[in-house]
């Protein structure tokens, strides 16, 4: 097992009051695997992806990462082996930076060898060149925007990325683009994917198992 979620129950404060948006769910997430997590817009999926990524704290329950419990904020190698890959690209960028400036802070933030040949060799299989760097992030379109938000998340090197409608804001060429990257990546780096999608055909074509979640809650495998 990479990953489980256990009895994870949250619950949102609001004008009204509280909120629960996730009852008492637990999925599973295992090495190389890719798993679905099945559901219409407001049923919670979305939240339950960022309590696995350690951006929210849930209300109750756990989050375990290869045996260990982990909890938010994620730190150092927890941090490095869970990532996530937004349905809206533009939020990973600051957009007073440069793309150029963007993914240099990454491999700051990482300690990793920077140069910017090693930076243009690790973009051109994502369709990237040295025309896009100094661009801002609104002056590229979503698909450029998500490729590089997938290169950028890959550099720490993951173990597990979740997938929050990844392609649901591109066009059909752009979100056949990168389905096919996540394949290959997948096969060459034994990466598992958890997919938040409300897409029952993708899961079928590319799940190893599916989870549906219906009004914060998770009835079937």
């Amino acid at each position: 097992m990479l990953m489980k979620a256990e009895n994870i129950t949250h619950k949102y404060i609001n004008s009204a009051g509280n909120k629960q948006v996730l009852n008492d769910v637990s999925i599973e997430v295992d090495e190389q695997q890719t798993v679905g997590l099945l559901g219409q817009s407001g049923s919670g999926k979305t939240t339950l992806g960022q309590i696995i990524t350690g951006l929210i704290r849930p209300t109750e329950g756990l989050v375990y990462f290869r045996g260990t419990p982990v909890r938010p904020p994620y730190r150092d190698k927890t941090r490095r082996k869970v990532q996530i890959l937004f349905q809206h690209p533009e939020v990973s960028f600051n957009p007073r930076l440069t793309i150029y400036q963007s993914l240099k802070e990454i491999y700051k933030l990482y300690k990793l060898n920077f140069s910017k040949e090693i930076l243009l060799d690790m973009l051109e299989r994502f369709g990237i060149f040295n025309e896009h760097l100094d661009r801002y992030p609104a002056q590229l379109s979503g698909g450029e925007l998500q490729r590089i938000s997938l290169a950028r998340i890959l550099l720490p090197e993951p173990e597990l990325i979740v997938l929050d409608e990844p392609t649901s804001m591109l066009d059909v060429i752009s979100q056949a683009q990168i389905m096919h990257m996540l394949g290959e990546l997948q096969e060459e780096r034994q990466i598992s994917y958890l997919l938040i999608t409300h897409d029952l055909h993708l899961c079928k074509h590319i799940c190893d198992k599916t989870y549906t979640i219906e009004n914060g809650n998770v009835p079937e495998e």
